[in-house]
């Protein structure tokens, strides 16, 4: 799909792989709708980028629940007349031993990484019925191996993988789902998940994930993966699944030594 000229949301956009994704596509003439629960550091996105070919709003909004996602599409649909492209970025990461029971806590990372993307999508369905339109998920390299402290916030990347297998079936083109697997990104990302959280390996930057996102709805990908190094490793573990429990083994170890740490 061309991203010139299309009505675009874009959430999570004020820090991280939604800024980056934020600063390309503002150089695409093209309609972006921004939004972010951290209104000051949105504002604070826009205005470094006025001026950009991009027409450019924003709002602050909270998307880990269906009002927040309801105002996003009204907010689109009144500034925008539409949707074409919505780019779920929003999400956050628990880097943890996993204790005690905690409802609230697993519910928190849910309702965002999960329901709200997923939300998202029936909105976009609806508001785009008789059009094209893509939407992107963002996922995680965490979908398909297993990072030791990352038990919850893996299984929420996990889940919207197999929501994307099943749904591309009923779709009526497989590509209007394109969900991007990151592997540990250099943001503050990590600094979100716990205190001083050690970043897994590899790692790369927001601009390398956020070129590959462009790339993928541009050559109508159903999936991304923007490091060739993880994508070697989920070759090699086809035939060496040794490859995977060395992996974990070392994160494990790395786990260990920042508990040790936090005590």
């Amino acid at each position: 799909m061309k991203i010139e000229n299309r009505r675009i949301i874009l959430t999570g956009a004020a820090s991280g792989i939604g800024r980056a994704l934020l600063e390309a596509l503002c150089q695409i003439p093209c309609h972006i709708l921004a939004a972010d629960r951290n209104g000051p550091a949105l504002d604070a996105s826009l205005a470094a980028l006025e001026g950009c070919p991009a027409q450019l709003s924003g709002l602050e909004v909270d998307l880990s629940n269906s009002a927040g996602v309801d105002a996003l599409f009204d907010e689109a649909q009144a500034r925008m007349n539409g949707v074409d492209i919505c780019i779920a970025n929003a999400g956050f990461a628990y880097y943890e031993k996993i204790t005690q029971p905690d409802w609230a806590h697993i519910e928190a990372i849910y309702r965002l990484n999960v329901f709200s993307a997923i939300y998202s999508l029936e909105k976009l369905q609806l508001l785009a019925a008789g059009h094209d339109f893509r939407m992107v998920m963002i996922a995680s390299g965490m979908s398909h191996l297993a990072v030791p402290g990352y038990a919850i916030y893996g299984s929420t990347k996990a889940a919207l993988d197999r929501f994307a297998e099943g749904l591309r079936y009923e779709l009526a083109r497989p590509e209007q789902l394109m969900l991007v697997y990151p592997i540990a990104t250099r943001t503050n990302f990590f600094q979100q998940a716990a205190h001083k959280t050690p970043v897994p390996f590899p790692s790369q930057t927001p601009e390398i994930v956020a070129a590959a996102i462009l790339r993928g709805i541009r050559r109508d990908r159903r999936r991304v993966y923007p490091s060739a190094i993880f994508s070697f490793i989920l070759l090699l573990d086809r035939f060496l699944p040794l490859t995977r429990r060395l992996y974990q083994a070392h994160e494990n170890k790395v786990f260990k030594q920042w508990q040790q740490g936090q005590n």
